[in-house]
Order: structure tokens, then C-alpha cells, then sequence
């Protein structure tokens, strides 16, 4: 039995928003006092950081917004905290709203991390008696111990923003903005942060989040929003969103055959997944086995050749890679013409998720070899409770 789940109420509705700087040319003051007057305004240009975005953001979903450097994530996430306003088009929400933005925005560096804990969260609309039963939770949190009664000027960037996401996360609100702080901090209190958020989820409260984290996201989002020069060229399921995103980092790649693998004696043309029946796959499953065929073409006959395959998470990171030398493995003679190898793998251990293989085929291995970067994607499928890029069998016990 299939359950629809029907989408809660729209608490940010973003309609047709765009956002401008104007930029200035002439950085230098010996440049600016040259081009006083009137010809100063050839030396300046619009910037457009955010171009007609349009979104609806439903209550008690997690959105992950995605893109390169520039890409205009950041202006939009302040765009939505009202922390800038829109060049044109509109913003609705409701609801409390906590914007973690910017390392210690609305602190004062003069304050203590104690009378900037008062500070803070009455900014974000907070009464002094609510900040008052509030604040030993939020002073815990923090983890900076007798330092909350020490000027924020002299806080570490990891202490300002420890302080700033305790206050945050105990404002109560309804939307929770974070901007990139989660890469803050030592390890533990990044697992705390994410464990506080996962617990926002579980009480149905709605977080938008930038992170170039991908494990980040697909951890803690159920949608992705990718956005390109100010534009939103996805928006969906949080897998995909990663895969586009790579796309998009490394778009120039695609279908490009680099000046330095012309006239190679070899090349490899396609990777093809086949599953035991020999039949072409594009999903398998955790501990199943699968075949990489790595299809190549010789110009020439090849006495000698080699080969091998690598694969990578959607941003890049290689789980597994190997190579007929690695094998120990002699190839045939290849004559003029197309061939392939094939790599088996056992049990295939990788975490849920999408996955590209890249190919390469040489003579000699990493000598002169032709690679074709993310040949092939496939999918792995899993039902066990284990995130990342390695999946395996837990179980527990007390």
C-alpha cells in the first residue's frame, strides 16, 4: 500500500525575486579620484547575484540549496531571512524565523558572549524572561564555558559561531536559515549542530540550508535546490540534486576530449554495467555482485595494453579504484579495432546513493592514458540504516 503524504502549508513562498549589486571597476582610491564625475559611472556594473528565483517552501521540510562559488545560494538564504531586500519581486513568510547567516552577526565585539546571548536573541524576538529560562540550555550548548562572561572580540571564530547557533536553535523558531556555519567547530559539536537539526526535523519545524557538503545534505535534506549564476536549474529529490550539482562543477568536462589525448593508439569510447545474467544494469542493490565493462577502440594492434575504472560519489570523492597492473592481470593482443575488459566486483559495499565510473586505457597504466571522467552513472539502493559513501551490516545491542 502506497501512502500520499500531503505538503504542509507554504511558510516562504519566494515569487519572481532578483537581486542586483552594483559593482564598482575602479577599486583603487587613485582610480576612483581619476574617474570622479560623470565618467565614474562607466566604471561601474550590474551584478546580478539572484535572477528571478521563484519558490514555495512548505512547512517541516529540510531544503539544501546547492551551487558553485557564486552561484548566488548565500544572497538568496539572506534574501529569505530578510537580512537583504529584493532588486525586484517579492518574499512572504510566516512564523518565527532564525537566521544563522554570518559568524557573529548581531554580536557586538565589545559585549561579553553572556550579555550578547540577551542581545542576540532579542533580536531574533526572544523577551528577557524567555531568554532567561533559556539561557543555561543555551550557555550548555555553547560548550565555551567560563568564557561567556569574556568580550566576543576575543572569541575564536569556532567560539562565535558555537555561541550563535546555541542561541539560535533556542529561539523556538519555525524556519531556521544556516549558512555554511556547520563547517565550524570541532567534530563533536558539528554532530551536535546536526543532531539538533535532525530533532528540528522530527518536531516538523522547516530548515533551508546552504552546505558544500554533500554527505551534509543528503544526511539531513528531503530537497535540494541547485542554483547556477543566480538561476535554480534543479529542484528535487536530494540525489539528484547532488548529480546536478557535479554537473554543474564540472559541466565543461562533459563530452570534451582533452588537446593532450589526440592521436593516442587507444582510447576508451563507453563503460557499460551488467549484472550476472549479463544483463546491461543501472541500479544495483548492496552485496550485489556487478560487471564494469570498459568498452575501448585501438587505432593500431596493441601488444600490450591496460586498463582500469575508478568510481566517485557525485562530488568527486573516489570509494574504489583498480587497474589490470593492481590485478595482476596480463591483457591479449588487441588488433585494430574496438574490444573491452571487464572488472568484476564481488559485493558491491557502497552506500545508498548515485555514483559516476571513470575509464581509462593506456599501453603502460598512468603513462599516456586516455580516461573518459564519468563514463557511466549508476545508482546503489540500500534499506539498512547506514548513511555515507560505505555500507555495511549493524546491528546493536545494550
Amino acid at each position: 500500500m502506497v501512502v500520499s503524504v500531503e505538503p504542509g502549508p507554504v511558510v516562504v513562498r519566494v515569487e519572481g525575486v532578483s537581486k542586483s549589486f552594483q559593482v564598482r571597476k575602479d577599486n583603487t582610491l587613485k582610480d576612483r579620484v581619476f574617474h570622479l564625475g560623470k565618467l565614474g559611472r562607466e566604471h561601474r556594473e550590474r551584478f546580478t547575484a539572484v535572477d528571478d528565483v521563484t519558490l514555495d517552501i512548505e512547512a517541516g521540510t529540510t531544503v539544501g540549496l546547492l551551487g558553485a562559488n557564486g552561484s548566488g545560494k548565500s544572497t538568496l538564504l539572506k534574501l529569505i531571512g530578510g537580512i537583504v531586500a529584493p532588486t525586484s519581486g517579492a518574499i512572504l513568510s510566516r512564523g518565527r524565523m532564525a537566521a544563522l547567516l554570518e559568524l557573529g552577526a548581531g554580536f557586538h565585539p565589545d559585549l561579553s558572549g553572556r550579555e550578547n546571548v540577551y542581545l542576540n536573541a532579542a533580536i531574533l524576538g526572544l523577551s528577557r524572561e524567555e531568554v532567561d529560562r533559556q539561557f543555561d540550555a543555551i550557555h550548555d550548548f555553547s560548550g565555551i564555558g567560563e568564557f561567556i562572561d569574556t568580550q566576543v572580540k576575543f572569541y575564536s571564530s569556532g567560539m562565535f559561531v558555537r555561541l550563535a547557533f546555541a542561541v539560535a536553535v533556542h529561539t523556538d523558531p519555525d524556519v531556521l536559515l544556516v549558512d555554511e556555519v556547520l563547517a565550524v567547530g570541532d567534530e563533536a559539536f558539528q554532530r551536535k549542530c546536526m543532531e539538533r537539526i535532525a530533532q528540528f526535523r522530527a518536531e516538523g519545524r522547516t530548515i533551508v540550508l546552504v552546505s558544500h557538503s554533500a554527505s551534509q545534505v543528503q544526511e539531513l535534506c528531503d530537497r535540494a535546490v541547485v542554483l547556477e549564476s543566480g538561476k535554480v536549474v534543479f529542484d528535487g529529490d536530494v540525489n539528484e540534486g547532488v548529480a546536478v550539482l557535479r554537473k554543474v562543477l564540472d559541466g565543461r568536462r562533459h563530452d570534451e576530449r582533452p588537446e593532450e589525448d589526440a592521436g593516442l593508439p587507444i582510447e576508451v569510447t563507453a563503460i557499460t554495467l551488467l549484472d550476472d545474467a549479463g544483463v546491461e544494469v543501472e541500479d544495483v542493490r548492496v552485496g550485489d555482485p556487478l560487471t564494469l565493462r570498459i568498452h575501448v577502440r585501438a587505432s593500431q594492434p596493441m601488444p600490450r595494453w591496460a586498463a582500469g575504472f575508478s568510481i566517485d560519489t557525485t562530488l568527486g570523492q573516489m570509494t574504489i579504484a583498480s587497474n589490470t597492473e593492481r590485478l595482476g592481470m596480463t591483457l591479449p593482443p588487441l588488433p585494430a579495432g574496438d574490444g573491452h575488459v571487464d572488472f568484476r566486483i564481488e559485493q558491491v559495499y557502497l552506500g545508498a546513493g548515485q555514483y559516476y565510473i571513470n575509464a581509462n586505457a593506456s599501453e603502460v597504466i598512468d603513462i599516456n592514458s586516455h580516461v573518459l571522467m564519468q563514463g557511466r552513472m549508476f545508482t546503489v539502493h540500500d534499506a539498512t540504516s547506514t548513511l555515507g559513501s560505505v555500507a555495511a551490516r549493524i546491528t546493536a545491542a545494550a
